[in-house]
């Protein structure tokens, strides 16, 4: 990205904050590693939450040739599913994630899928749901 911006230019991109701070998603990874204790489901924590540390994107940046700190600004919101069902669907047939549950059990996209909306509605209730997200917008200039 360095390589192909103007002097004077600016590259922003976001990334999720780590999985603690965004509910839905930390409920539904808990709740999987009920279903699979020997080999819990990780790519909600190791691929979308796993790049938050503001200390390794700004080395990350100085070894790609930025020059300047970058600025990394955490921005929090609230996520809406209308139910539980809804946002386990999401995070289990919608996702990479349901790669990782299916190569634990061909036949366990059902039962996971239950146990994570279980385990939203225990922590959210029954009917419409908020979490909270958080993401990181970092922003360098050349």
């Amino acid at each position: 990205m360095r390589r192909v911006l103007r002097p004077g230019g600016l590259l922003a991109f976001n990334a999720w904050g780590p999985i603690a701070a965004n509910e839905f998603a930390d409920a539904v990874t808990d709740a999987l590693a009920t279903v699979f204790p020997q080999d819990p489901p990780r790519f909600m924590a190791r691929i979308p939450h796993g790049y938050h540390d503001a200390a390794r994107i700004a080395q990350d940046l100085a070894a790609a040739g930025f020059t300047r700190a970058p600025h990394i600004e955490p921005v929090a919101f609230t996520s809406r599913a209308v139910s539980p069902a809804i946002a386990a669907l999401a995070y289990c047939h919608g996702t990479p994630l349901r790669g990782e549950i299916e190569a634990r059990d061909p036949n366990g996209l059902a039962r996971a899928t239950r146990a994570a909306e279980a385990e939203l509605a225990r922590r959210f209730g029954d009917g419409p749901i908020e979490g909270r997200i958080e993401a990181l917008v970092v922003t360098v200039g050349t």
